[in-house]
């Protein structure tokens, strides 16, 4: 990164606070209920795309129309490029402009979006098990075509001009548990867009309850922690969490 000379500025909101689901239907999904998305691509450059990859596959390796080909492919993936970076500035500055914490899963994209590794079959050398690659492809493709990792690089550096502050807290059961009563439970998780908790009787959009989810976990997680750190770096714990669930969350009341 280059120093640019910026000096952390103060926050003309101090106490204003926000939880960030990234999601593969909905890119991005915020604790105030916010859901926010944008179509990188029409459906007719995606099926331009299935054309040009359909006539790639049947060119001749080094030949003329081949490299023609993949010109075509390169500049319809470099527009649809520019959209997702277009969306993941635009995104970040706003949250960034609105919020002085920010709190964000703890995703590791690169890791997750690896190709499933193959399973040999131990009864037939040579051959391999079904590993999942063709559903494993598809997840891949899905959260690299949201920008996840753009989106988490852009807040970092948009906070750096307004003051906020980005905690990243551990991913784990944040789409599971109720942001209500902090009931884990897989069956309250409905469907992708529906979680109707199982233990009491609160409902509604699934990535919205798990960006509250992530928001009590940062809360917790600066209420123990030493004095502001950089945006994007973890702290040091002091000591354990003061409070309930109900408690902190009331800073987004």
């Amino acid at each position: 990164m280059v120093d640019d000379g910026v000096v952390a500025v103060e926050h003309p909101a101090p106490q204003s606070v926000v939880g960030v689901d990234r999601g593969v239907v909905v890119a991005v999904a915020t604790s105030a209920g916010q859901l926010i998305d944008a179509a990188f691509s029409t459906p007719a450059e995606r099926r331009r795309v299935a054309r040009l990859q359909r006539r790639l596959s049947r060119c001749a390796k080094g030949s003329a129309n081949r490299n023609k080909v993949r010109a075509q492919l390169a500049d319809l993936r470099a527009r649809e490029r520019r959209r997702r970076e277009d969306f993941c500035a635009k995104t970040a500055h706003d949250l960034a402009r609105d919020h002085a914490l920010v709190v964000l899963e703890d995703l590791r994209t690169r890791n997750m979006t690896r190709r499933a590794k193959p399973v040999a079959d131990p009864d037939n050398p040579g051959a391999f098990l079904p590993n999942g690659a063709s559903a494993k492809s598809g997840l891949n493709k899905s959260i690299l075509g949201k920008g996840w990792h753009r989106l988490e690089l852009a807040l970092i550096s948009a906070a750096r001009y307004t003051g906020t502050e980005i905690v990243k807290v551990p991913a784990a059961w944040t789409s599971q548990r109720c942001s209500v009563c902090g009931q884990v439970d897989p069956k309250s998780r409905e469907s992708q867009a529906v979680y109707r908790c199982t233990h009491c009787a609160y409902s509604g959009h699934a990535d919205v309850n798990a960006a509250s989810n992530i928001l009590a976990a940062g809360l917790a997680v600066t209420a123990c922690e030493a004095p502001r750190r950089p945006a994007g770096r973890r702290g040091t714990l002091k000591q354990e969490p003061a409070g309930n669930r109900e408690e902190l969350l009331l800073h987004t009341a």
